[in-house]
């Protein structure tokens, strides 16, 4: 669970890092760029193979932990006076999980699937090599490659520019978010990884041992600052931008 659970933690820092190009007002050029980069780079491709069976294996491991905890104790305490020594995040990290697996399988048919099997339409931008300034132009009729990056150089009067054709997956992005409720999904599924984070990052530690003072405190503050609240933050801010702008 410590293992695919930090794997799991790497992967999302990348993925913040590239989903923030939504941010830009490039027309969605860097975002997309990017997404083309995730889905056809060799190297990158492998390792999304390990991250879906990470995914899987941490969702197994996990139900057969709740299944052994439920074993261990069948009965609940007979007394409780509400000053429990563990947290709200780890007594419910199941529920948590479960969530986090739902919201995962209506991420990706969003938009993984939409982008790989759908009907995304494409984009083409035209960057001019004197100023670097780029615009979008209309796209080919018959332009109908199967996910690919398409580059060309066009002199026209006016100069000459970078012709760019690439799948819009930025205008799907920003269409889905128009509906309140995919952003109200999107949002709450944002509290559960904040919660199933701050649990699970320190808890992947002291599973390998690593439980002393001397790191305690970074462990902590790293589970805390950065993905139990600035990671989460992060990807929430994304669908109210959408929804708001």
């Amino acid at each position: 669970m410590g293992l695919t659970g930090l794997f799991l933690c790497t992967f999302l820092i990348v993925h913040m890092v590239g989903n923030l190009q939504l941010f830009k007002h490039d027309n969605g050029m860097a975002f997309n760029l990017y997404a083309v980069l995730m889905t056809t780079n060799p190297l990158i491709k492998t390792v999304s193979y390990l991250l879906y069976l990470s995914i899987i294996g941490h969702a197994i491991q996990g139900i057969y932990l709740v299944f052994k905890n439920k074993q261990s104790r069948p009965v609940q305490y007979a007394v409780y006076d509400g000053k429990a020594s563990s947290t709200w995040a780890s007594r419910n990290m199941g529920l948590l999980g479960t969530i986090l697996l739902v919201f995962i399988a209506v991420h990706l048919s969003d938009f993984w699937f939409e982008y790989k099997f759908g009907h995304v339409p494409y984009v083409t931008y035209a960057t001019d090599l004197a100023d670097g300034n780029t615009k979008v132009i209309p796209t080919p009729a018959d332009y109908k490659q199967y996910n690919k990056l398409e580059e060309s150089t066009m002199f026209t009067p006016e100069g000459q520019f970078k012709i760019t054709v690439v799948k819009d997956l930025y205008l799907e992005v920003a269409e889905g978010f128009k509906s309140p409720w995919l952003v109200i999904i999107y949002v709450l599924s944002m509290c559960a990884v904040s919660f199933h984070l701050y649990h699970g990052f320190q808890s992947a530690f002291k599973s390998f041992g690593w439980n002393h003072p001397k790191i305690n405190g970074i462990v902590n503050f790293i589970g805390t600052w950065l993905f139990a609240i600035g990671i989460p933050a992060g990807f929430a801010a994304m669908p109210l931008y959408f929804f708001f702008k």
